[in-house]
C-alpha cells in the first residue's frame, strides 16, 4: 500500500452508490510542500494532501469529477491546483485565489488551465473580510469570462453581506451552507437569509461542510441541507471538503456520501446535485 492510499485503510466504503458522473464540487490539494510551498502569510499549515491522495479517495468513493478549490494556505500561488487539473483536464476544474495584481495574461493562463472561478474568504479565523476595493476590481476583471465568485462566509456575516451579494454582476457560490450552526435549526435568521439568497438565479449553494456545522453522524446538518436543496434544486452543489482543513475532528468521507439521500431524497434531485448542476456550472462534458 503506497503513501497516497494508505490513509484509506481506516475509511469505509459508503452505503450510498453515487451516480455516474458524480462531481466532488469542493475539495483541495495541499502541497507536497517540497514542490508547492505554502504561503508565508498563511494562517495554518496543513499536512500534505497531494493530487495522488485525492485521486485515491475519489476512486474509493466512486467520484468521477472534481472541482479543486484553492485554499488560503497556498495563497495566490495556484500551482498545486493547476498541476492537479493538468493531470486529468477532462475530470477536473478549479477555483483560484487571485488579487488585483493578476494581469490579463495571468487570467488567460488560469482559464486555459481549467479555472472557472475565484474564491474570497470572509471568515474571521482566516483573516476576515478581504479588501473590498481589491474584491471589486477582481469581479470587474472576471465577469466577462463566464466565471463565478465563491464566497466563504461565517453565519453571522450572511445578513450583513446579503446586499453586496445581491448586487454582484455574476454568479456567486456560497461555501459550506454559509457555516450556519446546525444546533440553531432551520428557523435561524442566517439560514433564512441564505434561503432567500438561494432564490436568486445567480446564487448557488454548496451543501457540503456537514462536518463543520455538526458532529458524526451529522444528522443535525440534514434539515439545513435539505431546506437548501428543496429551495433551489438546480443550483446546489455537493462536495467532500477533503482533506478538511482546520477541522475539529477526523471525518470519514463515506459518512458524508451517505448523507446525500437525506439531503435529496429522490433520484432526480440526487442527479441534479451530484452530476447535472456541477456539469452546467463548470462545463464538464462540453
Amino acid at each position: 500500500m503506497n503513501v497516497q492510499s494508505s490513509f484509506l485503510s481506516h475509511r469505509r466504503k459508503p452505503h450510498f452508490k453515487l451516480p455516474s458522473g458524480t462531481c466532488d464540487s469542493h475539495c483541495h490539494v495541499f502541497g507536497p510542500a517540497a514542490k508547492f510551498p505554502y504561503a508565508p502569510s498563511r494562517r495554518y499549515t496543513p499536512e500534505d494532501a497531494p493530487k495522488e491522495m485525492l485521486a485515491a479517495l475519489h476512486g474509493h468513493l466512486g467520484i468521477e469529477r472534481a472541482v479543486i478549490v484553492q485554499a488560503s494556505c497556498h495563497g495566490t500561488d495556484n500551482a498545486a491546483m493547476l498541476d492537479c487539473i493538468a493531470s486529468d483536464p477532462a475530470r477536473y476544474r478549479g477555483v483560484a485565489i487571485v488579487n488585483d495584481g493578476f494581469s490579463d495574461k495571468d487570467f488567460d493562463k488560469l482559464d486555459a488551465g481549467g479555472v472557472r472561478g475565484v474564491r474570497f474568504n470572509f471568515v474571521k479565523h482566516l483573516g476576515g473580510a478581504p479588501d473590498m476595493v481589491v474584491f471589486n476590481r477582481v469581479i470587474d476583471r472576471i465577469k466577462a469570462r463566464g466565471w463565478h465568485v465563491v464566497l466563504h462566509v461565517d453565519a453571522p456575516d450572511i445578513i450583513p453581506l446579503s446586499e453586496m451579494m445581491r448586487k454582484l454582476p455574476l454568479p456567486f457560490v456560497v461555501d459550506h451552507m454559509g457555516r450556519v450552526p446546525s444546533a440553531a435549526g432551520v428557523d435561524q435568521p442566517p439560514l433564512r437569509a441564505l434561503i432567500e439568497l438561494s432564490r436568486l438565479e445567480k446564487c448557488w449553494i454548496k451543501v457540503c461542510g456537514s462536518e463543520r456545522i455538526s458532529m458524526p453522524p451529522y444528522v443535525a446538518a440534514v434539515p439545513i441541507a435539505h431546506a437548501l436543496v428543496e429551495t433551489a434544486p438546480d443550483r446546489v452543489l455537493w462536495g467532500t471538503d477533503f482533506p478538511h482543513p482546520n477541522a475539529t475532528h477526523e471525518a470519514d468521507e463515506a459518512d458524508l456520501v451517505d448523507l446525500v439521500p437525506q439531503f435529496a431524497p429522490d433520484a432526480l434531485a440526487q442527479k441534479s446535485l451530484l452530476v447535472d448542476n456541477p456539469a452546467r456550472l463548470y462545463g464538464f462534458g462540453s
